[in-house]
């Protein structure tokens, strides 16, 4: 639970409850939660206890949450499905308005607020990062978890910006973990480098997902730093510890009584980019100087 600094003594009355619900493990999502926590604590709330239900929204309604704190696309829209009353903060959604979330960027209008990814917005900056380290890029695989829904537009804005580039993209679907080590079994020999789709089976196999594409010498590139933590070659995307730092002050707005309705969702106007060097010699890549330079972390 959380609770305000002030109000602690003089309302004794139900303290706020804030249901979190994570996209992947505990470990992969630490420091972003963390981030969350802490802002949270800046704003004046003391943590007690927050839940964590990943599985069943339900027990957040049943334990008539204040509010429900989530991320990816699939999530935010389960949890909608699960209540029309209760105020949704999401730390990060692919088009929001596209997934009928909410209404508009400007008016959310329902119960669900938060931060927009920008992700297929920047997925044609993404395969242009990837041909200046994979200069004789010329075919590329996209995997996407079919059960994602976020990953449908970014998919058709990566195939758009692949066809101005000239490349060619060979889609590979999976379905669950399973699936992995087939498809990328089936890339090897086929394609130069893979584009992921981000979402939660992806983020909770990263490692696995990246020790199979360097067995099968495919450079990878990644809309979340924590695939390149996990030795990825490359990501470009949000800072998610700073989204969620923003989330908090989101959520500190609606439990002080202004409506997820009236919060305009926002948008990122930075964008980071994580170099793996340890997995660019593995791979026998050189990273160009100018995108060293311009990194925002290198991994050596």
């Amino acid at each position: 639970m959380l609770t305000p600094l002030a109000a602690r003594a003089q309302q004794p009355g139900r303290l706020p409850t804030i249901g979190f619900l994570r996209s992947n493990t505990a470990s992969g999502q630490s420091q972003q939660t963390n981030v969350f926590v802490q802002r949270l604590r800046e704003l004046g709330w003391i943590e007690g206890r927050i839940d964590r239900v990943p599985e069943i929204l339900a027990e957040f309604v049943q334990l008539k949450v204040d509010v429900v704190v989530t991320n990816t696309t699939a999530n935010v829209a389960a949890a909608k499905r699960a209540t029309s009353t209760i105020p949704i903060v999401f730390a990060g959604a692919a088009d929001p308005p596209g997934a009928g979330l909410i209404d508009s960027l400007a008016r959310p209008g329902g119960n669900a607020t938060g931060l927009a990814l920008q992700q297929t917005d920047i997925a044609g900056k993404r395969l242009e990062l990837l041909r200046a380290i994979v200069p004789k890029l010329g075919r590329l695989a996209s995997m996407t978890n079919v059960g994602a829904p976020g990953a449908v537009p970014e998919r058709r804005e990566v195939e758009a910006a692949a066809r101005m580039l000239g490349l060619e993209v060979l889609a590979s679907e999976v379905r669950q973990a399973e699936d992995i080590a087939p498809a990328i079994e089936a890339l090897k020999s086929r394609v130069d480098a893979l584009y992921v789709y981000t979402d939660p089976l992806m983020a909770t196999h990263r490692t696995r997902l990246n020790i199979l594409a360097q067995g099968a010498r495919l450079a990878t590139i990644y809309g979340n730093r924590e695939y390149v933590d996990a030795g990825g070659l490359m990501s470009y995307g949000v800072n998610y510890a700073n989204q969620f730092r923003r989330t908090a002050q989101i959520v500190d707005k609606i439990l002080r009584g202004t409506s997820p309705a009236d919060i305009p969702v926002e948008q990122p106007t930075t964008f980071e980019l994580v170099v793996n060097l340890k997995t660019a010699r593995a791979l026998g890549l050189a990273i160009p100087e100018y995108l060293l330079q311009r990194a925002d972390e290198v991994i050596e």
